[in-house]
């Protein structure tokens, strides 16, 4: 039976691949120390016997015994509310934990895989953005704490592997929602869900011409998962590239949550992006992977899920318990 690692496990995704790789045939160790994670995310898998779960901050040495076969590595705060409030422990969680990782990646002769971010573009000069770009990003404003730690991880997941021989691969994330998101974490889709359902005027910062593009959550699990199965060290971006303006975003989440449109506008925060949409070429040249799931079909999905979770979500992360949990482990 493969095993694979999964640190960030208890995050919105971190979970969503826990779920994925168990039903893939793995057994799984995921590793959390809840700072930003939330346990209520890996609670259906308390009696599921080939999950285990290691509390521990992923900058922090990391000790796995027995067989490892692959790493994914997609623990760090990764909303802007929680990278703005967490900005050393995001540093560490990119610096650290990602050297933390490969060491044991290396060590245990496993696969590595970076959770990096359409965040490493910055305010993007190309349009779309594809993996040759470089990026346009401010290295010492607010946000530059997220772009550079995910910026530094990629450089040091190609030393690894240049150096050291590990097999490793990287994959950016674009804009990516779902069932587990926390409805407070400042990120668009669950901010304009989550004033939507409590009847508040939906946030638009700047004149709302800003465009992003939304990839469901399944579909990005399963872009990783394939990623992790190829020989491709080279960056993937994986991402919807269907492309729409903020604005045009917050009145669809007012028609298909069947809510009157109420918006409010506000100035745009420092350094926000301008334009964001992949380019996946790559990913479906190489992996053969391209979304499924449609916009309206996935928001549906999600407005249901916040509608039934709200006070769960609400309350977002949990706090650090007093001891780490000791993996079991057969092979």
């Amino acid at each position: 039976m493969p095993f694979a690692v999964v640190t960030g496990a208890a995050g919105f995704l971190g979970s969503h691949l826990v779920d994925w790789l168990l039903g893939a045939g793995y057994q799984v160790l995921g590793i959390d120390n809840f700072v930003t994670g939330n346990p209520a995310n890996l609670a259906h898998l308390e009696h599921e016997p080939r999950f285990d779960l290691l509390v521990q901050d992923v900058s922090e040495f990391l000790s796995v015994p027995g067989k490892v076969d692959q790493i994914f590595h997609l623990a760090s705060p990764a909303s802007p509310i929680d990278y703005l409030n967490l900005p050393i422990q995001t540093l560490k969680a990119g610096a650290l934990g990602t050297y933390r990782a490969l060491g044991l990646a290396k060590a245990k002769g496993a696969g590595f895989l970076l959770a990096s971010t359409s965040e490493i573009y910055g305010d993007p000069l190309v349009h779309p953005q594809n993996e040759e770009y470089w990026g346009n990003v401010n290295p010492i404003g607010p946000r530059g704490v997220y772009d550079e730690a995910k910026r530094f991880a990629e450089a040091l997941t190609m030393a690894y592997h240049r150096s050291h021989g590990v097999k490793t691969h990287i994959v950016r994330i674009f804009n990516t929602y779902g069932p587990r998101m926390r409805l407070h974490d400042g990120r668009v889709v669950p901010a304009f869900i989550g004033q939507a359902l409590e009847g508040k005027p939906l946030t638009i910062f700047g004149d709302g011409s800003q465009t992003r593009s939304f990839c469901y959550c399944s579909d990005l699990i399963e872009g990783i998962f394939l990623l992790s199965q190829s020989a491709l060290a080279d960056p993937v971006n994986i991402g919807n590239p269907t492309e729409l303006s903020i604005l045009e975003f917050a009145r669809l989440i007012c028609r298909l949550a069947g809510l009157p449109e109420r918006l409010e506008y506000k100035p745009l925060p420092v350094d926000d992006p301008k334009q964001r949409r992949p380019d996946i070429t790559r990913a479906d040249k190489t992996l053969g992977w391209t979304p499924k799931i449609d916009l309206e079909t996935g928001l549906r999905e999600t407005i249901d899920w916040f509608r039934a979770h709200r006070p769960e979500a609400r309350r977002g992360g949990a706090e650090r318990p007093d001891r780490s949990v000791t993996p079991s482990r057969s092979h």
